[in-house]
């Protein structure tokens, strides 16, 4: 893959590859870019104007306004400042209402909500996977303050209407919040915020072949109004993100969304042909069950072969350098937070694997996974 033929790299949602053209652009950038954009010397206004240009071209993929845009660090620093900067200031309820495979990163805020006193409700989805954005709904009162839900689940890569909940959400209460986890979903469907009901949208960079350590937050201007960051420092980000901002992975990011914006539909196209090749091997063994429901990105496929354990079979792999995953890789290893909210049994649950593409994936990289997961699941079920 890129400069190793022999490595098959199979777990794209977890993280990227990233693209030379926008390291190169980054490296550039830590050159020409040196001052501190809040300086008010030339070199740091040329820095402030390099920084809004890539403000602007990013919030452009969102279909939002530039100053709604917010750089963050990653996607989960983006959902802790939403999350804890948007619910805190409301006043008139304590109901969250949440879908019930949640990353870590709004889970885990939303959970010590509850600890502090807020009635969080998180709605399971269904069987098959899918969002049960109905039952979302049904929960949603005039004392809810906000409804999270992420766009793009990060384990089977199911898709939640998130413009239809938000609408019907605020047709409930026009006063609440909706977050939404975007971060699975962007530069793979389209987006657009404006006018969507959506007050909160996170995305990250190292999901998109930019480095780790960026990321960027949408914020309305109607929620900000009344947003309390849950940090303080510098003015910095108009006060919302305080911290000297990272000028060039900024650049990077906008470099690398610009360049995968105009190919969004060729590439659903490649992943989705790959994601049938994969569907097709697997057809072969008798005990695999397909865990992503109908109308999943093609960009992700959860399976579960049922018979040897996940970690025995990635470590298979990967001696063959080939890698996917068994589940979200914020969860370390731990079992799929995702598949046990779906009511999938047990021996799923242990024996799942994610296979994850991007456009640099071929053919090639599919038959070497089957060829390997074949010989595996003949030779690891002794063990």
């Amino acid at each position: 893959m890129r400069t190793d033929p022999s490595l098959h790299y199979l777990d794209n949602a977890a993280t990227t590859l990233v693209d030379p053209a926008v390291a190169d652009v980054i490296h550039q950038a830590m050159l020409d870019h040196w001052a501190n954009p809040s300086s008010l010397y030339g070199p740091g206004a040329e820095s402030e104007d390099a920084l809004h240009q890539a403000r602007a071209a990013l919030a452009h993929t969102l279909g939002c306004k530039s100053r709604e845009w917010y750089f963050t660090s990653c996607g989960s620093e983006g959902n802790n400042l939403a999350l804890l900067g948007g619910v805190r200031t409301k006043t008139f309820g304590k109901k969250i209402v949440c879908s019930g495979f949640e990353h870590p990163s709004v889970r885990r805020p939303l959970e010590d909500l509850a600890s502090a006193g807020w009635q969080v409700v998180f709605v399971p989805p269904h069987a098959d996977g899918s969002f049960a954005v109905d039952e979302m709904l049904s929960q949603i009162d005039r004392s809810t303050v906000l409804a999270a839900c992420m766009m793009v689940n990060n384990e089977t890569g199911a898709v939640c209407d998130v413009a239809r909940l938000a609408r019907e959400a605020k047709k409930i209460n026009s006063r609440m919040m909706v977050h939404v986890d975007g971060v699975q979903a962007w530069m793979r469907l389209p987006v657009r915020l404006a006018d969507s009901g959506i007050d909160s949208f996170t995305v990250s960079g190292h999901k998109i072949h930019a480095p780790k350590g960026v990321g960027g937050l949408y914020l309305s201007d109607k929620l900000i109004q009344s947003f309390r960051p849950p940090y303080l420092g510098g003015e910095q980000e108009r006060g919302i993100r305080p911290g000297t901002e990272n000028l060039p992975y900024a650049l990077g990011l906008a470099a690398a969304a610009q360049k995968l914006a105009p190919t969004l539909g060729q590439r659903a196209a490649q992943a989705r042909a790959l994601n049938q090749r994969l569907r097709q091997g697997l057809a072969a063994f008798p005990t695999v069950e397909i865990n992503s429901p109908d109308g999943a990105v093609p960009e992700i496929l959860n399976f579960s072969e049922n018979k040897v354990r996940s970690e025995t079979m990635l470590a298979w792999l990967a001696q063959e350098k080939i890698y996917v995953s068994s589940a979200s890789a914020c969860g370390r290893g731990e079992p799929s937070h995702t598949l046990a909210a779906m009511g999938r049994p047990a021996r799923a649950v242990d024996t799942a694997i994610r296979v994850s593409f991007c456009a640099d994936n071929t053919e090639a990289d599919v038959d070497a996974f089957l060829e390997r997961f074949e010989a595996g699941m003949k030779t690891l079920q002794g063990i």
